[in-house]
């Protein structure tokens, strides 16, 4: 039975893992460059409680594109360039693509079976080779279109009778189209059971994941505390949120079961992958069909939401562009029907308006949304995890350490004016004519073997959503605001708002 801990063997373990790492040899390579370490807390200090991309940003403009800090024996590579991040993420990827343990939300919350916390392995690639059937390539997720029309269509209507609901429809679109094309579910109008099953269990997985909530997270020995013990509450915290996760994850798979079973369910994610089964399903695959049936949604919906949210704030600050893109709608499609994705090689401004959104308003501004794993204090709505390195490497002459955590900062190579001129200016034109600046979406759904499975479907998505959106919908501040953008495009940590 484990002994109980006391203060005495935190601290003694905070300091074992500070020697361990200070004084382990290693190869003779140096580290990256980065902030000056203090004793034992290393660069603890240093990290950024929110907005850390900036301070990532401002490290990288000092030390160079590949940057180091330590907090309390975890190493932490921060990479800030496309080319950098290319090299070793995906030129790499057999090592540079495992996951990190994170106790709360991994272990005590059960995490550690979506696809966004698993450690690389057979499972990781059983959920990718799902997962790629279904929304991997254009053709399959073509079979979808209809139903992101359909709930495109439905969204202008909703917009138009209630505007000021603007980002609720959003949202709810978002949902419907992941539920329906996961589970083949028709979502409710008001308070959908589903849908806010999902958005708890998002919630609380941004917070399980934050060490600055839960110091189980920093120090894993933790977990063994009994439950009555003081400061253990965490525990019955986890508990509550375990419940939500795995109604989350069971209510709706056994849903399309139940709907199987009467002949009545929609062809979806699930169906096809029980169908396929059949008889000869075990019980292993039926976990893994039921994990990566939530991860899609879990992961898929937040991340459109807050490109769509982009998108409308685009127009409202840029209205030229908004000008030009329904000059070419009228042109190309007419003003007697919506557009389709059958339009869309013949909308090249409107393409390029969807690039823009991506580079412009990086959803994920770390990649892999590092944003509350080592730094306290933040608030997030979905974090996923970043990436961990699985053996010594050599990187530009540089040592990166096994069990490294590494960063890419996507939003420094989304704006950094050596690559995108004038950055922060929404200029769909950079990816149109002889010489176009590089697609946004080379770096920002993610990189090597964690690359964002569903990133067809959410680029279609949000293609649709401004195409249909642009068509019949002039956007611009309410007549009845009178105040001022004064700095227009705050964002919070995170999936970015």
């Amino acid at each position: 039975m484990p002994r109980l801990l006391t203060i005495l063997d935190v601290a003694l373990f905070v300091l074992g893992v500070f020697l361990v790492n200070r004084f382990v040899k290693r190869k003779s390579a140096p580290l990256p460059p980065g902030p000056r370490k203090l004793p034992l807390l290393e660069n603890l200090l240093d990290m950024p409680t929110t907005h850390e991309w900036l301070k990532f940003a401002e490290w990288g403009e000092k030390w160079g594109d590949i940057v180091s800090v330590s907090v309390l024996g975890q190493p932490i590579i921060i990479v800030n360039s496309a080319k950098a991040a290319m090299e070793m993420l995906d030129k790499k990827s057999l090592i540079y693509s495992d996951r990190s343990e994170v106790v709360m939300g991994g272990e005590l919350v059960g995490w550690k079976d979506a696809l966004v916390m698993l450690p690389y392995g057979e499972r990781l690639r059983k959920y990718r080779r799902m997962l790629h059937h279904v929304v991997g390539t254009p053709a399959a997720v073509s079979e979808f279109h209809q139903v992101e029309e359909k709930e495109t269509r439905h969204f202008l209507k909703l917009v138009l009778a209630e505007p000021d609901l603007l980002a609720e429809h959003i949202r709810r679109t978002a949902g419907a189209i992941i539920l329906r094309i996961a589970f083949g579910y028709d979502i409710q109008e008001n308070h959908d059971p589903f849908v806010k099953l999902a958005d708890e269990a998002t919630e609380q997985f941004s917070l399980s994941t934050a060490p600055g909530g839960f110091l189980v997270n920093l120090v894993p020995p933790l977990r063994y505390l009994p439950s009555w013990f003081p400061g253990a509450g965490f525990k019955k915290t986890a508990k509550l949120w375990w419940e939500t996760l795995n109604a989350m994850t069971n209510n709706p798979y056994e849903w399309v079961k139940e709907h199987m079973k009467n002949g009545t369910a929609e062809v979806s994610f699930v169906s096809r992958l029980l169908e396929a089964e059949g008889a000869d399903l075990t019980p292993e695959r039926e976990h893994e069909i039921k994990w990566s049936a939530a991860s899609l949604y879990s992961g898929g919906a937040d991340t459109t939401v807050s490109s769509i949210y982009a998108f409308f704030l685009a127009m409202v600050l840029f209205p030229e562009v908004m000008r030009k893109a329904q000059q070419e709608l009228d042109a190309v499609v007419g003003l007697d029907r919506l557009p389709t994705f059958s339009d869309r090689e013949r909308l090249p401004y409107v393409n390029a308006l969807t690039s823009e959104v991506l580079r412009w308003h990086t959803v994920a501004p770390t990649g892999d949304s590092f944003s509350s794993r080592l730094s306290p204090s933040i608030d997030t709505e979905h974090d996923a995890a970043p990436h961990s390195v699985m053996e010594d490497n050599i990187q530009n002459g540089y040592l990166i350490p096994k069990g490294a955590i590494v960063i890419p900062n996507v939003w420094q190579m989304a704006h950094d004016p050596k690559v995108y001129s004038d950055p922060f200016t929404f200029k769909p034109e950079r990816f149109l004519g002889s010489h176009p600046e590089p697609d946004p979406r080379e770096v920002c759904f993610g990189f090597g073997r964690r690359i964002c499975p569903g990133r067809i479907l959410a680029d279609a998505s949000i293609f649709l959503s401004c195409a249909m959106s642009l068509a019949v919908f002039d956007i611009s501040k309410s007549t009845e605001d009178h105040t001022s953008f004064t700095s227009p495009h705050e964002q919070t940590t995170g999936i970015i708002r």
